[in-house]
């Protein structure tokens, strides 16, 4: 005996006959958005994108901001800080009482790269970098960065929001704010 269907059941789908109903939608649907970002760059559109470039609250001296971010790569000692107190203290053990670390740490180690101020302003650059140097005066360099959190995980909230907790902007979500986006999807 066929099962008697209410109204209800016709819009009961399995995942197939879901893709199979809605994968033209899906499609349709990107293809409209991207249309409509044709339309817009085209002519006057009431759409307006919050991501756009936008006038500043002051005159900005930068075009642009390339947020260079190596978790993993290169030390600081090794690139664009150089510690000369380290040399003086190379070999030694580091004073314990001022160490927040969950491990014994051993002794000081130098950078084994040699520094040498750069351009107008002076900026020591390790010898890695023998390119980058030549453009040192075009840079910007934050090397007043401090935790109290030994771990590196924290380190990086902090450094990116300003707060241990997420939740501040990070830097990316400034620049964006401040200069805007020259893409719908990617900030």
């Amino acid at each position: 005996m066929p099962h008697a269907r209410n109204g209800a059941d016709d819009f009961i789908l399995n995942r197939r006959d879901f893709l199979l109903r809605t994968g033209m939608g899906f499609g349709a649907l990107g293809f409209t958005a991207l249309l409509g970002a044709e339309e817009s760059r085209a002519g006057e559109s009431s759409f307006l994108n919050p991501l756009a470039p936008k006038t500043p609250h002051f005159a900005p001296r930068a075009k642009r901001v390339v947020h260079i971010f190596l978790n993993g790569g290169c030390s600081h000692i090794d690139t664009f800080d150089p510690k000369p107190a380290l040399e003086k203290h190379a070999g030694k053990m580091l004073p314990g009482e001022h160490l927040k670390t969950e491990r014994p740490t051993g002794s000081a180690f130098p950078s084994p790269f040699k520094f040498e101020p750069r351009g107008r302003s002076g900026i020591e650059v390790s010898e890695l970098f023998p390119k980058i140097a030549e453009c040192v005066d075009d840079m910007c360099f934050i090397r007043s960065m401090r935790a109290d959190v030994p771990n590196h995980e924290p380190s990086l909230m902090l450094m990116n929001t300003g707060d241990a907790r997420f939740v501040r902007p990070c830097v990316g979500s400034w620049v964006t704010y401040g200069l805007g986006s020259e893409s719908q999807n990617l900030p």
